[in-house]
């Protein structure tokens, strides 16, 4: 539970920041000024003996919790007999048996076959270099609120342009960039189902206004989008990728570095819109803390590059494949998937009855635990209201909580907190979250 010595930040911890500030690159954001000691399960302990709850869990990549026990002692076992060799040298057997198991895991009745490597990046980089083998074309279809990584190609397809892609051009070619349904922001004339037939309908206008769909290499989509604003894809505007990817022979990717790892209540999150990619991207939680990424999909697409055409130097590497092992055992076991639903009805619960207290809570929305607030000045209009997410932030982590924001417009706070946190750990993260709120709700209502 949450204990504080010190005031947040610290002097240790202010300490460290300032070495930081010295030593590191200036563009490196953080959300918080909190300087880490300790952390297990969903507790973290700061340099100045602060006990904090961690909301944000690596911004979705500590599900299973920090420090798990089946992951160390795997990593641990795996330091006694070798740290590296690199695949492209010899073979490492963990490499192969996560491969097995992915391609066992991911939806999809048909062959597949599992690259790995070190990031969410690398992970996007290699799905659309490979589709671009395979098809022969070169196009490549994303969509706005869409995050995918910071190397060229990925920050290419990333939008929110000012924060991600200010000054770092020139990009890619060859990526259309088309709208993506936001249900809560749609037209007021629009019925749910309205707009949504009229996404669909854009949809088919681009494939003939800006891009022959026969040209497209690859269509790719986060099926729950993360960075911008947890905001989940219509089930029919899937199937409606789906179709054309399948009528073109376009290459359909789905980006589940962050909503996937069991983070909305199911292994994936494509299973709950009943649409199956042909390449799926991991990362993140599915190494329960090290730096691994992979993609598996059909065996044909992933095996069109010639030999030598794909590989890295860390690609694979024993000790992460060890802990990406494990964490996936725990991710699929259903007792993990019912305590995400359990998690994610405990906080969804709670932020709906907020929703009718603070008139600047414009939405919550989410699926299993992976949970978001987004706040507005005016419910009406819509306006995103971006000072006072950072401000509720900041007084949050000053009383014991670990947050982050999120969102097109950085007006919405996520909660990904670890999935093993306790109960009890949850009502108290999310007093102190409501205790936020409420500050910041009477100081506008004085």
């Amino acid at each position: 539970m949450i204990s504080l010595k010190t005031a947040i930040p610290g002097p240790n911890s202010l300490a460290i920041i300032n070495r930081r500030k010295n030593a590191m690159p200036a563009g490196l954001a953080k959300s918080t000024e909190v300087a880490i000691a300790h952390a297990e399960g969903g507790v973290v302990t700061d340099v100045d003996g602060n006990v904090l709850l961690d909301f944000a869990g690596g911004i979705g990549m500590m599900n299973i919790g920090h420090s798990n026990k089946q992951v160390v002692d795997a990593m641990k076992a795996q330091l006694d007999k070798y740290i590296h060799i690199c695949s492209l040298v010899a073979t490492p057997e963990p490499y192969v048996e996560l491969a097995e198991l992915l391609n066992a895991l991911t939806p999809g009745d048909f062959p597949k076959k599992t690259l790995l490597a070190n990031s969410g990046s690398e992970a996007v980089e290699n799905a659309v270099n490979i589709a671009r083998y395979y098809t022969k074309r070169s196009a490549v279809i994303c969509f706005e609120g869409g995050y995918h990584g910071r190397t060229l190609l990925t920050l290419s397809l990333t939008s929110k342009y000012a924060l991600f892609k200010k000054g770092f051009g020139p990009y890619v070619s060859d990526v259309v960039r088309l709208p993506a349904p936001n249900m809560y922001r749609k037209p007021v004339e629009f019925t749910d189902e309205a707009y949504v037939n009229y996404c669909i309908q854009q949809f088919e206008t681009a494939m003939i206004a800006q891009i022959d769909p026969d040209s497209v290499a690859a269509i790719i989509i986060e099926p729950v989008q993360g960075e911008g604003g947890f905001i989940p894809m219509p089930k029919a505007f899937l199937q409606k990728l789906r179709a054309v990817a399948d009528a073109h022979g376009i290459v359909l990717i789905f980006d589940e570095i962050q909503c996937g790892a069991s983070r909305t209540g199911k292994l994936f999150a494509c299973e709950h819109f009943d649409v199956v990619p042909d390449i799926i991207c991991m990362a993140k939680s599915i190494g329960a803390g090290m730096p691994i990424s992979a993609i598996t999909g059909r065996a044909t697409i992933i095996d069109a590059p010639h030999l030598g055409g794909v590989g890295g130097t860390y690609g694979g590497n024993p000790l992460a494949c060890v802990a990406a092992i494990e964490a996936m055992k725990i991710l699929s076991s259903t007792e993990f998937l019912e305590r995400v639903n359990h998690v994610g009805n405990l906080i969804a619960s709670t932020l709906n009855a907020w929703k009718t207290k603070y008139q600047f809570i414009g939405d919550t929305r989410g699926l299993g635990a992976m949970q978001l607030i987004e706040f507005v000045k005016d419910r009406t209009t819509k306006e995103p209201d971006v000072e006072i997410a950072m401000e509720i932030i900041k007084e949050a982590v000053s009383n014991g909580i670990i947050l982050i924001r999120a969102g097109l417009y950085s007006n919405c706070i996520r909660l990904l907190p670890p999935v093993v946190m306790t109960d009890e750990q949850l009502a108290e993260g999310l007093q102190v979250l409501e205790n936020a709120i409420r500050k910041a709700h009477e100081k506008r209502n004085v």
